[in-house]
């Protein structure tokens, strides 16, 4: 499947309703209409044959250019499974077991104090009873936070040290990993489930392990060997800035108009403009459609690529499961937060999210259908049911203000007739 997006078979020939699947498009399209988002691309592919993509609306709103199928997009989050498939192929290697402690290669975390009571400024904390874990950070098992989910005292301390929307200028992966190792976990490792910066961490501890740095490790070990030309850690100096789409944020809409409609963020915009000192692993990465399309088809066809295999299937297999204590989903088991994910019917695996009750998940799903998304409302979705994959592409924050996900499953799934 090459990195662009020519549709190579008839819909009907893998059992996909073309009229049926024009409802998607004209689904999303409502929303570009009435100002709630400013453009977007979709591509459906079943048996790794690509049937539909789908655009619409601008790249960029102001300069009216439109979304194209070579258009750059931050995908923020979905940086995260890049990260997890990174260091499941050292483990594969033998670097380290999923239950190792990350102390033997990141000693910061040794001493790292665990919340128990108190405020942002004076904190009653306690030492870990449970170290933290590789596998802890991949499941987001790990006690990190993000300083932007304002719900509990150590997310203020992160916000305190910089770490809100951003990290601090000029601090490269060392020194933010060792920045967060400082304050005190929220929970301790292993006991709840809450949505932080445990993938940075994870990216960091690729870096050490391999001793390479990230963009090195992803360019070498995945991106090469895919053929992703078109995607890294924002913009490199020969990139046409106007093939980036513009970042937006939902903002109040009209009265008597959506509830929603958006605006240009130029502070948000201007980050992913050239490479930061901080290659985040959990939401660093821009890309194309065409790139993103062959990282979830090797998902797919578990580990394997055209030219040779990242993965074996068997730790594919292993990644996708649901890791959480006693097959619990999100809800029970985690922090009433945000997600890029809905959280009842939902587990969490090793980078990745599961659907594991679709009665329970409240769309019409397959159950193991795994997915991420990324906070500016991309998302992508594996159905290893039905044998397909999904991913939508626009530049609006924050993730949660359409129903987007929900709506591309729905829609897809009724397009499907055999």
């Amino acid at each position: 499947m090459g990195s662009d997006l020519t549709i190579s078979t008839d819909p009907a020939e893998v059992g996909v309703d073309a009229a049926r699947l024009e409802r998607l498009d004209r689904r999303l399209a409502r929303w570009v209409d009435d100002g709630q988002l400013p453009g977007f691309l979709v591509t459906v592919a079943r048996h790794g044959r690509l049937v539909h993509v789908g655009k619409s609306g601008s790249r960029n709103v102001e300069a009216g250019l439109p979304v194209e199928d070579d258009t750059r997009w931050r995908i923020y989050s979905m940086t995260k499974p890049v990260t997890s498939v990174a260091a499941m192929m050292l483990y594969e290697e033998g670097a380290f077991e999923l239950n190792d402690p990350i102390s033997k290669w990141l000693p910061e975390f040794a001493e790292t104090r665990v919340y128990v009571a108190g405020s942002a400024m004076k904190p009653v904390t306690a030492p870990q009873v449970e170290p933290i874990r590789v596998w802890h950070l991949l499941t987001h098992m790990s006690g990190l936070t993000y300083g932007f989910h304002h719900a509990h005292p150590c997310d203020a301390m992160y916000r305190a040290m910089g770490h809100e929307w951003g990290t601090p200028p000029g601090a490269d992966s060392a020194e933010v990993v060792r920045q967060w190792a400082s304050v005190p976990l929220v929970f301790q490792p292993g006991s709840s489930w809450n949505y932080g910066v445990s993938t940075d961490v994870l990216g960091r501890l690729v870096e050490v392990l391999s001793g390479q740095s990230l963009d090195e490790f992803f360019e070498q070990r995945i991106f090469a060997p895919l053929g992703m030309r078109d995607t890294s850690f924002g913009l490199r100096e020969s990139d046409d800035v106007d093939s980036l789409a513009r970042l937006y944020l939902a903002a109040p809409g009209q009265p008597g108009g959506p509830a929603t409609g958006m605006m240009f963020s130029e502070a948000f915009d201007s980050a992913a403009h050239a490479k930061p000192a901080f290659l985040s692993g959990g939401g660093g990465l821009v890309s194309t459609a065409g790139d993103y399309l062959r990282f979830v088809e090797l998902l797919r066809r578990g580990g394997a690529y055209d030219g040779g295999r990242l993965l074996g299937p068997r730790t594919i297999a292993h990644m996708v499961r649901n890791h959480l204590p006693g097959n619990q989903d999100l809800e029970s088991f985690g922090r009433p937060l945000f997600a890029e994910t809905p959280l009842r019917g939902v587990g969490f695996g090793l980078g990745f999210s599961m659907i594991i009750d679709p009665a329970r998940y409240g769309v019409v799903a397959s159950t193991g259908d795994y997915s991420w998304g990324g906070a500016a409302s991309t998302a992508f979705y594996v159905d290893p049911v039905e044998d397909v994959t999904v991913t939508f592409y626009t530049q609006l924050l924050p993730s949660s203000t359409l129903p987007i996900r929900n709506y591309l499953r729905a829609l897809v799934n009724q397009a499907l007739v055999e």
